[in-house]
């Protein structure tokens, strides 16, 4: 199993609380990700992507303690059992916000799709990072997903830092389910 070395999380660190965006292998391909607490950071991900504003992004986490601030932990400690089927693994739950949760991350949406990832490197990262990330597929708009460091590096160059390392293997991206409704917004 490989893991990161603590000489470049420090590196990580230092890059993501400087406003840095990171790709990072993901469940299903490499994702882009920053400190979903910046505002600026997410901007230049809407950039680079040249995604619609409106969208929203995805948030990923290593442990669901990481999502207290973006959840309502009334909803985490309320519906823990059957958030547990759900996570650790491959599913993106659309979640009520708190009030700490910047508006470019969410869109045009009053809600926020989140993850607990079972992906070693993705929780090595939010452990050692003490946050959760935003996580999109690192790709353009209407374009296929990168899958590894090469193509990942390639598309993006020195727009931001590309982590080494394997994504998974899912073939598909996260299922994504409305939590209140129970609908399955994406995959499955």
């Amino acid at each position: 199993m490989y893991f990161y070395s603590n000489n470049l999380i420090a590196k990580v660190r230092k890059h993501i609380k400087n406003g840095g965006l990171i790709a990072y292998p993901t469940e299903s391909c490499y994702g882009i990700g920053c400190d979903p607490f910046n505002h600026k950071a997410i901007d230049k991900i809407i950039k680079i992507k040249l995604r619609n504003k409106q969208k929203g992004l995805i948030v990923i986490a290593g442990s669901k303690k990481q999502l207290t601030k973006l959840v309502p932990t009334s909803i985490l400690y309320r519906d823990e059992n059957e958030l547990n089927r759900y996570w650790p693994g491959p599913f993106s739950l659309i979640l009520p916000v708190t009030n700490k949760v910047p508006k470019n991350l969410i869109g045009k949406h009053k809600k926020i799709a989140v993850r607990v990832t079972k992906h070693q490197l993705v929780k090595q990262l939010c452990k050692n990072l003490n946050l959760p990330l935003v996580s999109t597929s690192a790709n353009k708009s209407g374009f296929k997903s990168t899958r590894n460091y090469r193509e990942c590096k390639r598309q993006f160059g020195k727009q931001l830092m590309v982590l080494p390392g394997i994504t998974s293997f899912n073939k598909k991206p996260s299922t994504i389910i409305d939590w209140d409704t129970k609908k399955i917004l994406r995959g499955k």
